[in-house]
């Protein structure tokens, strides 16, 4: 059984598809990769939820011509949620970059900010590295309750004021590898 198929009974409806996150993908590449001609970049995703947003970004920030000159992925990896459905606001470090950031072009990617403290909390943090430059990049934008006043270079598509699932988002772990965004059915919280 396919794995969209045994979640199908829980989702309520889907919000974007996978084509159109592919498309927004290719827009976000696009800028980043005009931004960073013939320039070194890393791309720095937050785990657990940007990684399927960093490997797509990665190839398609590749594929455009005239782009970086060359392209480093790393990874860091920070909680905020545990097992919640809204952010603690408490930001923890869980793993540290491995690559140095001093003197280097950074964007960070993110699947989706919310409340702004995780990428404001990062934004401090990778600034008081002395990279050369460093952006932000964030697949999904849910606004309506922003604590941090964060600045947002790349941003893909709104987000409705749902908690949602898929392309990097879970739900408990799970949920993650769907291919497109959708919104759980409420019964799926209460068991």
């Amino acid at each position: 059984m396919k794995i969209e198929q045994a979640y199908e009974g829980s989702i309520e409806r889907k919000i974007y598809s996978s084509d159109q996150i592919a498309a927004t993908i290719d827009r976000l590449a696009a800028r980043i990769a005009a931004d960073f001609t013939g320039q070194p970049l890393l791309l720095l995703g937050v785990l657990k939820g940007a990684l399927f947003v960093v490997a797509d970004l990665s190839r398609a920030v590749g594929r455009v011509s005239g782009g970086p000159s060359e392209i480093t992925v790393d990874f860091l990896c920070v909680s905020s949620y545990g097992n919640a459905t809204r952010s603690s606001g408490e930001v923890r470090v869980l793993k540290d970059t491995g690559e140095m950031v001093t003197g280097r072009n950074v964007v960070v990617v993110e699947d989706i900010i919310d409340n702004g403290l995780t990428l404001d909390y990062l934004r401090g943090l990778l600034e008081e590295r002395k990279p050369a430059v460093l952006r932000t990049c964030v697949l999904f934008d849910k606004p309506y309750h922003r604590q941090a006043d964060v600045r947002l270079d790349y941003v893909g598509l709104q987000c409705p004021d749902e908690f949602v699932v898929g392309y990097g988002l879970d739900y408990q772990e799970l949920f993650r590898n769907l291919p497109y965004l959708a919104q759980l059915k409420p019964w799926v919280f209460s068991s």
